[in-house]
């Protein structure tokens, strides 16, 4: 599968990252982008950012086409920013574009925000991307799995946005009544 991962400016971005490193140890073709609001991010948590594969505005990129999509685009984290643009169809940007053309490709489109609470604007931000095909995953790791360090609840998330990409892991325990 062709995955463009695109990490943008959300608090938790070790979500994308623990991504990455899960995409690529299943063997998924995957590319990243990282925004300008990300890095700003990463120096408030400390956290260090991968090597990005294409630049924010590099509409060179081969993902920046219809005539070219990824499978699948997924934005971990997903600013409101971001958010709002892509509902909007605001492509200034290789993410926003990106995401443009999953959508109308009718490729997989997965977002996932973290932020809380939501405003009135980010619901409806999320239900036109819905509604568009997009999928909205917002950062809620579960708790049934008896987490026991923050990787745990990472896992989680990231199981999740696999399973929506339709693979096959191990990551972290299901669901059991």
């Amino acid at each position: 599968m062709k995955v463009l991962l695109a990490i943008t400016g959300a608090s938790g971005l070790a979500y994308g990252t623990m991504l990455l490193e899960s995409l690529r140890a299943l063997k998924q073709d995957v590319s990243v982008v990282i925004s300008s609001g990300a890095k700003e991010v990463a120096k408030a948590e400390g956290t260090k950012l991968p090597k990005a594969d294409y630049g924010e505005y590099d509409f060179n990129c081969p993902y920046a086409s219809g005539s070219n999509p990824p499978d699948a685009v997924v934005v971990c984290p997903c600013s409101l920013k971001t958010l709002g643009e892509i509902a909007n169809g605001v492509g200034n940007s290789l993410i926003t574009r990106a995401a443009e053309v999953a959508l109308k490709e009718r490729k997989k489109l997965i977002l996932v925000v973290r932020d809380t609470p939501y405003s009135l604007i980010t619901i409806r931000n999320m239900e036109t991307v819905t509604l568009a095909g997009g999928v909205i995953m917002p950062a809620s790791p579960g708790f049934y799995g008896k987490p026991k360090k923050i990787d745990d609840l990472l896992e989680f998330m990231v199981a999740r946005v696999l399973d929506q990409l339709g693979i096959k892991h191990s990551l972290s325990k299901r669901w059991k009544a």
